[in-house]
């Protein structure tokens, strides 16, 4: 299969009659088949045809996950035109980039998104319609309803069937489906071309990493638009006959992410797609629980965890040896607590794969524990995106897994040498699921893909049993003024995870005499350790106590503590600032997927950043930190 149209016509054929899409109306999941959804879908394509939409034309899409977000993503992709997908996420002024730049035509928006396009219409000149999903009252003279569509899409057909089939039959491979924008961890987001050969391709090659069945349901929670959900949810399901839902949409954000746990028994899925974010989020839920049944259940969980991290091992050497031993035990604990930790999961999950960032060994070893093992994955947009996973019978913690079949990967030095297993260097590859390059830059396009190979700017090493190490991106890396170069993620994210009183973390070093840190506090979690210890917050003995406590957490990876093996000395932070303010999507610092943006935070945070390289900064009690912490509890 070469195209998505192939894809999608031969999964119509195979399983016309099995659901593919769920979406929650009047209260319940209804499903749509696949043979329903092919019909809806040639009902938009012959009604864009009846409006005169051309090949090559682009069209955005800013929409929530639901039915109608694939089938009128279907729906252009079988007239020709091109889908410019845009996360919800985005504000005004970033999708009026977004849209001027791939020079859009029309934009179809759902009843959520609308008022962001309206804002924006009279700003961008090439954008003739505005296509709404949801019924639009006052309609104006370029608004089009996505149900008048359907309506002339129906007479078209009656009168033209032999056009819209020849519209479909005439998609070759190498024609532009997508221009996926990149989520903006650089300042200018890329718009990254991939074809309907990329997506097939991708899809096939990511169907040689695990063997999904047609009875296999997910609940499709994360952004539509990311190609990790596109691809590895709706086209390698779409593939085998699976079925996806959408996640119910509430009247606010927060609203529709507490939906998330309620959809689950809902729909009780076989596979989730998650990232780190979500994770975390998920074993916080499941701790919280345990521990409101009391004391004696937590330290019986906690047990249940020693037992199994040790039976499990790192994944690929699970039971072997002499961890035979702890077989019987586990098989009692798994029946009494792990199997009712899977119920509040809809009782049939069997893995969760993770992508859009690295993914902590801890992480993965606790859900592997619970028996819903926590498949970390790694892909590029550019790459369409997944180039390696981890999987039920393949599995390693801390690596991202084994690269897909039918693709070519490399580690390579900085004169381009391949490099021999466990050496690290740059992850290379070469594909169909290589992208076409970014809309309108050539130069960009020019420097990433080079003699076909796709430079993906990470660093990582492959080991002897041909599993994928990611070790950080090229661009994120700290230089020290003696010019060596660090990742600074996997102290980031250890700080993190291991401490129950930072939130946030992020390192910088600028070929600085040395590292600095700038931290987000817990300060729930430090004034309760506060009143443990006779302080009251707030106070000034309470402020220097509170700060003392995130230095000890830190102290804990220096020469004497608990983690001093875990990282070279040199790249601790020497000096550490408290910053008065979180790193949120509000206010720029977290992209749509939940990663830092580091060049914003430099930015925003400069006067922080200065402080951090004065004397003053070396004592972490100081003036500076006392302030941010008193802001913190007002």
């Amino acid at each position: 299969m070469k195209t998505i149209i192939e894809l999608f016509e031969t999964s119509v054929k195979k399983y016309a009659e099995n659901i593919y899409l769920w979406e929650k109306k009047e209260g319940e999941y209804q499903g749509t088949t696949y043979k329903q959804t092919r019909e809806e879908v040639l009902k938009l394509a012959a009604g864009f045809l009846a409006m005169g939409v051309k090949k090559g034309e682009r069209i955005g899409l800013v929409a929530e996950g639901r039915n109608q977000w694939i089938i009128s993503e279907l729906g252009m992709l079988y007239v020709g035109a091109v889908n410019v997908p845009l996360s919800v996420k985005l504000e005004a002024g970033e999708l009026k980039f977004r849209l001027a730049h791939s020079g859009a035509r029309m934009v179809i928006a759902s009843k959520g998104q609308a008022d962001k396009i309206e804002a924006i219409r009279s700003e961008l000149p090439n954008l003739e319609k505005v296509i709404y999903l949801d019924h639009k009252e006052n309609a104006r003279k370029n608004d089009i309803q996505y149900a008048d569509i359907i309506e002339s899409g129906i007479a078209f057909l009656k009168e033209n069937p032999e056009k819209l089939e020849a519209s479909y039959n005439g998609i070759q491979p190498n024609d532009l489906a997508n221009i996926s924008y990149t989520s903006g961890t650089t300042a200018d987001p890329k718009g990254i071309m991939l074809s309907h050969l990329n997506y097939a391709a991708n899809t096939i090659q990511s169907n040689t990493l695990m063997n999904i069945t047609s009875e296999w349901k997910t609940l499709a929670f994360l952004p539509w638009d990311h190609s990790f959900a596109h691809t590895a949810c709706l086209y390698c399901l779409m593939s085998n006959g699976a079925s996806i839902a959408s996640l119910e949409v509430g009247k606010t954000p927060m609203e529709t992410l507490k939906n998330i746990p309620k959809n689950i028994q809902e729909i009780k899925p076989y596979i989730l797609m998650s990232v780190p974010a979500v994770a975390k989020n998920f074993r916080k839920g499941i701790e919280t629980n345990i521990r409101q049944k009391g004391k004696t259940i937590e330290k019986l969980f906690n047990h249940a965890l020693e037992i199994a991290y040790k039976y499990n091992g790192f994944g690929h050497d699970r039971g072997k040896g002499m961890r035979f031993i702890y077989k019987p035990l586990l098989a009692l604990y798994d029946k009494i607590l792990f199997s009712k930790i899977r119920e509040g999961f809809g009782g049939n999950l069997r893995l969760f794969i993770g992508g859009g960032a690295l993914l902590d060994i801890e992480l993965q070893r606790f859900f592997y524990a619970v028996g819903m093992p926590m498949c970390q994955g790694y892909g590029l947009s550019e790459a369409s995106p997944v180039i390696s996973s981890n999987a039920l019978h393949a599995i390693k913690f801390g690596s991202s897994g084994k690269p897909v079949k039918h693709m070519k990967l490399k580690i390579i030095d900085n004169e381009g040498n391949e490099l021999a297993a466990g050496e690290k260097g740059e992850i290379v590859i070469q594909g169909d699921n290589v992208m076409l390059g970014y809309w309108n830059n050539p130069q960009a396009t020019a420097e990433t893909i080079k003699d076909g190979w796709l430079y993906t700017g990470d660093m990582g090493y492959v080991d002897t049993d041909g599993f994928l190490y990611v070790l950080g991106r090229f661009k994120s890396l700290l230089i020290g003024n003696d010019g060596e170069k660090f990742s600074p993620e996997g102290i980031e994210e250890a700080f993190v995870d291991q401490s129950k009183f930072i939130d946030q973390c992020m390192l910088y070093n600028n070929q600085n005499p040395y590292t600095s840190g700038m931290i987000i506090p817990n300060i729930s979690a430090i004034n309760l350790e506060l009143k443990q210890q006779g302080i009251e917050p707030g106070t000034d003995e309470g402020n220097k106590a509170s700060i003392q406590i995130i230095q000890d957490e830190i102290n804990k990876y220096r020469t004497g503590g608990e983690y001093e093996e875990m990282f070279p000395q040199r790249w601790l932070p020497a000096t550490v600032v408290i910053l008065p303010e979180a790193f949120t999507e509000q206010n720029h610092l977290l992209n749509s997927l939940l990663k830092m943006v580091r060049g914003k935070i430099y930015d925003y945070f400069a006067d922080e950043l200065e402080f951090l390289y004065k004397p003053e900064a070396k004592n972490m009690i100081n003036d500076k930190n006392i302030e941010a912490i008193k802001k913190w509890n007002r």
